[in-house]
């Protein structure tokens, strides 16, 4: 895992060799273990290294071809790569044991073909020096990160924006889509960031770019990917993803450091930890935030767990009050702000602390197997499609007398979603995700495009493909492309990376995505949590953990915010009603609400301006 920075096409008059350590000195959070630079003219190549396979100088980046004609700076985990060394071996003179060398050779046996045999998470740069042309890509999922900026001939790239921002050559100019869309999602939703210009690579593309031409391509899209499951027996399709879920951990094992794995005591973190310990012939790390809090604390089922297991177990003792005092830091290590993200910070942390450069996660399993809320109530609309049929005038009705009668935030919602036009999955889930609706963000700034809504225009283009998913695959394919993608993994990869550890995600492996998302809504549907994976996994989860109340982090922020958070807070929010971004006076205004106890405000929201703030001024807008 890495940090890697790119400039290309630059005049004369700009210092492009201080341009690019500018840029990767911002991101050497993200590989302490070397700094690497390659340069011609017009063009630089920058790279920041944790070293996690290969730890030998030989495999420090920018690494080039034994012709000298390509060089790459890459960032991520590629887990078949001893399999594609064997087959590129007879075309290629390897000089390292490392993947980032056999990533290079496949693109250039392979060209960009050379993706739809990786198996992994990346985000790279090759730049071509005969052709003078450049290739971007990123792994399917968008597991890793990869920023870049584009102006004239010029095009600048990085793990990070702030990166980018580093180099001097980016205007901070805020984009005020991507700020609607912050304040609807808490987050701003590929390819669009906060800063005017500066885009995000989507997940499963690539990009060209010679002489000021930057063409993209799409080589693997959520919506379309799945698999059609050919068995239609209940005990082969549990058989067969059985053996995907085993193969996907089992590539995510291979490592030259010290590897764990994050153990909560769930369903899909122990599912991990129990594939783990079949596959490896060593004990396997788990590590377990613990609490004192009876109420979030999930040591006895974490301890079960690893006791059937065997594994080396730390339960790691934290108390609330040490995540309070983590968010000046966390907060720090925003490089794209969110309004989630501080429990990673600390949880990476001591997890570092402990000696793990990577760790194993159970994030996506929820996603796959429909653990989240959402499917169940995608489910029950779906029974009550008739309702929409009823004129929308009488729908609208219905909307006021749902706010008059729950006078709570999340009557916009509701009314929102009773009013659709027609019930559909690209019109319904836009709305299921949102944290603000639009009258709420037209009072606080009525001169922002307000008819935007990012999650919706992603979407709409992948209507029919998502349309002849199955209903529960389609909930899936929208929790992937939005919230995952531009929360959960985003947040993932910039907390992590703020202490230098690695996060491997094995329910993202694209080959059990793939099949997964082709399985029929009979075998999936959610009458218990997770049956299909829970059955699937046989003998192997203990049955108290199947059975356990979900539980998680769940802090006393709305009182934080009103006590020990108050002060950072009121600064926030008066230095942000200072800036006429937005309308000072109803920001403040809502801000007083909320230190009432007006239950329309939600605490969610008035963190993610605080948020907002914090990232405005280290960022220097």
């Amino acid at each position: 895992m890495c940090g890697i920075a790119g400039i290309t096409g630059t005049a004369d008059s700009v210092d492009t060799a201080a341009c690019i350590r500018s840029m990767t000195r911002r991101i050497a959070h993200r590989g302490p273990d070397a700094e690497g630079f390659w340069q011609e003219q017009g063009t630089a190549l920058g790279h920041r290294r944790l070293s996690i396979i290969d730890l030998s100088d030989a495999a420090n980046q920018p690494l080039e071809d034994a012709s000298g004609r390509y060089v790459m700076v890459y960032n991520g985990e590629v887990y078949n790569y001893q399999q594609l060394r064997s087959q590129l071996q007879p075309h290629y003179a390897f000089r390292t044991q490392s993947d980032t060398e056999v990533v290079l050779a496949a693109f250039i046996q392979w060209g960009a073909e050379a993706l739809q045999h990786l198996n992994g998470m990346f985000a790279l740069a090759i730049w071509d020096r005969l052709e003078q042309r450049l290739l971007l890509a990123r792994d399917r999922l968008g597991i890793k990160p990869l920023y870049y900026y584009q102006h004239g001939d010029k095009l600048l790239f990085a793990s990070e924006i702030r990166a980018l921002l580093a180099s001097g050559l980016v205007p901070r100019r805020l984009n005020e889509a991507a700020l609607v869309d912050y304040l609807t999602y808490q987050t701003v939703h590929a390819p669009h960031t906060l800063v005017e210009g500066i885009r995000m690579l989507e997940a499963g593309s690539w990009a060209s770019w010679q002489a000021g031409n930057f063409e993209q391509h799409t080589y693997w899209d959520i919506a379309s990917c799945r698999q059609r499951v050919v068995q239609d027996e209940l005990p082969a399709i549990r058989q067969q993803l059985r053996q995907l879920l085993l193969q996907a951990v089992s590539r995510r094992l291979v490592s030259d450091v010290p590897l764990g794995a994050f153990l909560s005591g769930g369903i899909d973190s122990s599912a991990v930890v129990a594939l783990m310990a079949s596959a490896s012939e060593q004990p396997v790390n788990t590590f377990s935030v613990v609490f004192e809090e009876k109420s979030f604390d999930e040591s006895p089922w974490s301890a079960m767990v690893a006791q059937k297991f065997n594994t080396r177990h730390t339960p790691i003792l934290l108390k609330p009050r040490d995540f309070l005092f983590a968010l000046p830091e966390a907060l720090a290590a925003m490089d794209s702000p969110s309004g989630d993200g501080i429990n990673s910070y600390v949880v990476s942390k001591v997890t570092k602390e402990a000696g793990i450069t990577v760790a194993l996660s159970g994030l996506g399993g929820d996603e796959l197997f429909a653990g989240y809320p959402v499917f169940r109530q995608w489910m029950q609309l779906q029974s009550r499609k008739w309702f929409w049929k009823v004129p929308q005038l009488l729908r609208q009705g219905t909307g006021q007398l749902a706010r008059s009668l729950l006078n709570n935030h999340k009557t916009d919602r509701l009314h929102e979603l009773i009013t659709l036009q027609q019930m559909d999955f690209v019109h319904a889930y836009p709305v299921f995700r949102k944290l603000a609706s639009q009258a709420s963000i037209g009072r606080l700034g009525g001169h922002l495009p307000l008819q935007h809504n990012a999650v919706a225009s992603m979407l709409a283009p992948k209507s029919s493909a998502i349309a002849a998913a199955p209903q529960l695959s389609q909930v899936s394919i929208g929790e992937i492309a939005s919230y995952t993608q531009n929360v959960l993994l985003r947040d993932t990869d910039q907390m992590s990376m703020a202490h230098a550890l690695e996060v491997r995600v094995p329910f993202f492996d694209h080959e059990l995505v793939e099949y997964v998302l082709g399985i029929p809504d009979v075998y999936k549907y959610p009458h218990s949590p997770k049956q299909l994976l829970v059955d699937s996994l046989g003998e192997l989860l203990p049955p108290e953990i199947v059975h356990r109340p979900k539980m998680g982090f769940v802090f006393p922020w709305s009182q934080w915010l009103r006590q020990e958070l108050r002060p950072l807070a009121d600064t926030a929010m008066q230095q942000l009603a200072r800036r006429n971004i937005l309308d000072g006076k109803q920001l403040l205004h809502i801000w007083q609400r909320f230190l009432q106890k007006d239950k329309k405000i939600n605490w969610l929201n008035i963190w993610a301006l605080v948020v907002l703030e914090n990232w405005l001024d280290q960022n220097g807008f």
